[in-house]
């Protein structure tokens, strides 16, 4: 068995793209050697901005022969049919074998050596490598068929082994020569195999192992701020970022003018950490420190102090255009700005940013007046909502679209804005994503619910909701946001009313023609679904729960399947459900559709009026009801199951309306003794036909008793 090492060099990579470039090395190496009939076994691969390394273990000497028999025309078949047979298998007729009047030919293919194997794929390899971005280079660049890569490709290094691996990619052949860091070492390294490969780099100043780097640049950049006195902001994405910038990563603490720091936090984090890839450093009282830390690609003689300074340069430079930017924009008022917003268009049919912002705030006021979302200033919440949107036109936000809303908070502040409208301001595009945490503030709720709720419905109701794969309007995490904001609140909602309120207020402002809303509260409800899978919910017990239909408040239906999930993790529970199921199966049989199904076809209120047939009708109501009934004298099982439903119909009813689901769940598992004695004693299906059909309304009335927490029907036994 042997090692293979492949060494692809060019010119710096982007740290973005360096993570995906492994996987699809990787991938590429693993396809060749499958379809070579060849067992991939360990593979590393590295990054640095300069190359990218991979090394194959366990690899044979040689491919293992092989045999295949291809099934052919019958000896029967024309000439032309056999000819083309032969073309295609590569073999003469002499070649071919007749088996009981078919032709068959035998491909024997001889094993290969390792090396002839790699230098005939690993040029497709590089041809066929994916860059989210590449490009041309030299004279060659003129073909459009030229070499493609991320950045020029400049030199290859494939052993196996010891011995060369010799292909070529363009003007670019394989061989044994690589070099080392840019600035710490001169000249060429020959590389002897694999298991020298990483020493020898780390010889010349080069460790090519990403994620020893990032540990460096985590650990080191501790260090720096820790010898400060300070402690760094942590921000593994930065760590990677800055791992995947340098080959031999030296972490160095900066200083800058403590004047800076009248700028809000955000934006100098911004700046450094967006525009110069620094991290940055808090005091003891967790205030923001005038500290950064940059991390250096060489060791510099005089310890990184002009490294260090040359950086302070540049970061001064950017936070002095920000203060600037935090000035001007406060020269004018948030209210001032926002008068801009009548400027700017939401939507064609949706008008302008100022129209929303109006519609917004009517809603984040009928959401305070109703009590929806807990005590709170109504005049408050309708300011701020005119507010929200004023940033989109300050220059600070021009510079860093990343504040929106931040900056607004920050500006209604220095104003003097109240601080639930400052709050408000900065919150309402929270949570923006998985894991971000809603705003608790009443105010701030009001404002980011009305805020994506007019989005959501608004879009809906011009007739652009997402389709497939496609989302423009970003209406899915507006609508996870939503669920988000009223789960963890606790907000008791009724999205009937709610998306109503919003459409009422749309329609009035939008000039044209507009839909209606009737898809969105089912689209809240398979979001819903869709969230509550993620978070280790049984599907089977969401589908059950909403199936009812009857329920719009989302507070409630996750309660109901909460209260669900815990009762038929319990044996009651497992034997409540076979009873319905025993009860279900026995109605469909008989093809007895009962009351539900009665009142949605007519609009009845009192379904049992329904049943058609006069010597029947008063029978089925009167034991459907549990009375005695005009006719014949229950058996004991029948009437126990009539009591049990009397009495745990009324309290799981009233314990329902308290929203007590785990109680009423309680309530309806006393009816499992009952029924499960009616089974044993009672014949449903009895010969005579008052008595069966009372029988089955009684069954049906279980059904129903059930269904007051969910459709039964839709759990997975």
């Amino acid at each position: 068995m042997s090692e293979f090492l492949l060494e692809l060099r060019s010119e710096e990579i982007p740290a973005r793209m360096q993570a995906r470039a492994r996987e699809e090395l990787q991938r590429l190496f693993c396809s060749a050697m499958h379809e070579a009939g060849v067992a991939c076994g360990p593979v590393t691969v590295w990054s640095t901005p300069r190359r990218l390394a991979l090394i194959a273990r366990d690899l044979p000497a040689r491919t293992s022969s092989s045999q295949e028999e291809i099934k052919g025309p019958r000896t029967s078949a024309p000439q032309q049919a056999l000819d083309g047979f032969l073309r295609k298998t590569g073999v003469s007729q002499d070649q071919l074998e007749d088996r009981g009047g078919v032709w068959f030919a035998i491909i024997n293919t001889p094993g290969r050596d390792m090396a002839k194997v790699l230098a005939d794929v690993l040029p497709d390899l590089v041809l066929g490598f994916a860059w989210p971005k590449s490009m041309r280079w030299g004279k060659a660049s003129v073909s459009g068929k030229s070499l493609r890569w991320v950045r020029p490709l400049s030199g290859i290094v494939a052993i196996l082994g010891e011995d060369l691996v010799p292909f070529s990619v363009g003007q670019i052949r394989s061989g044994f020569v690589t070099v080392g860091h840019r600035f710490h070492h001169d000249g060429q390294i020959t590389i002897g195999g694999a298991g020298d490969y990483q020493e020898k780099l780390r010889a010349c100043h080069v460790i090519v192992d990403h994620e020893e780097r990032e540990a460096i640049v985590r650990h080191k950049a501790e260090l720096a701020a820790r010898g400060a006195e300070l402690s760094l902001v942590e921000d593994e994405a930065l760590v990677i970022e800055n791992a995947g910038l340098t080959e031999w990563p030296m972490p160095l603490l900066g200083r800058f003018d403590d004047a800076f720091l009248d700028v809000p936090a955000e934006v100098i984090q911004l700046t450094a950490r967006a525009n110069q890839k620094y991290f940055i450093c808090r005091n003891d009282d967790g205030q923001l420190a005038n500290a950064f830390v940059c991390t250096a690609n060489l060791e510099a003689a005089d310890g990184g102090n002009a490294i260090i300074d040359g950086n302070r340069k540049v970061l001064a430079a950017r936070l002095a255009d920000a203060r600037f930017f935090w000035s001007t924009d406060r020269s004018r008022t948030l209210s001032q700005h926002a008068e801009e917003l009548s400027r700017i268009v939401f939507h064609e049919r949706l008008g302008t940013i100022a129209d929303k912002a109006e519609r917004v705030a009517r809603l984040a006021r009928w959401l305070v007046e109703s009590g929806a979302v807990g005590p709170a200033d109504a005049d408050l919440a309708a300011l701020a909502a005119r507010l929200t949107k004023a940033d989109l036109v300050t220059q600070m936000v021009g510079e860093f679209p990343e504040l929106q809303g931040i900056m607004g908070g920050h500006y209604a502040r220095a104003e003097g804005l109240p601080e639930e409208v400052a709050d408000a301001i900065r919150d309402h595009y929270t949570p923006v994503g998985h894991g971000d945490s809603p705003p608790a503030a009443p105010v701030s709720v009001a404002v980011a619910l009305a805020d994506k709720l007019d989005s959501l419905v608004a879009f809906f109701m011009i007739e652009e909701q997402p389709t497939g794969s496609k989302d423009p309007f970003a209406l899915r995490r507006a609508t996870l946001g939503i669920i988000s904001i009223i789960v963890e609140n606790r907000i008791s909602l009724p999205l009937t009313q709610a998306i109503s309120q919003a459409a009422d207020i749309i329609r009035n402002d939008v000039v044209g023609h507009c839909g209606d809303a009737a898809g969105v509260q089912p689209f809240i409800k398979d979001r819903l679904k869709v969230q509550q899978r993620a978070a280790g919910a049984r599907h089977d017990l969401i589908d059950a729960v909403l199936a009812l239909g009857n329920e719009d408040d989302l507070l409630r239906i996750l309660s109901r399947v909460n209260a669900l999930q815990t009762y038929l993790a319990s044996q009651d529970g497992v034997d409540l459900l076979a009873a319905y199921k025993r009860a279900a199966n026995i109605l469909k049989r008989e093809g007895y559709e009962g009351a539900r199904h009665r009142i949605a076809q007519t609009g009845e209120e009192d379904p049992l009026a329904l049943v058609d047939d006069p010597d029947l009708g008063p029978i089925v109501a009167e034991r459907a009801r549990g009375g005695d009934g005009p006719s014949y004298n229950c058996e004991p099982a029948e009437q126990q199951l009539v009591d049990a439903l009397d009495q745990a119909e009324n309290d799981a009813r009233e314990l329902i309306e308290n929203e007590n689901f785990a109680g009423a769940m309680a309530i309806l598992a006393r009816l499992r003794a009952a029924i499960d004695v009616f089974f044993d004693e009672v014949t449903v299906k009895d010969v005579d036909a008052v008595k069966r059909t009372a029988r089955l309304a009684l069954l049906d009335r279980f059904r129903n008793a059930v269904h007051q927490i969910a459709d039964f029907s839709r759990i997975e036994s």
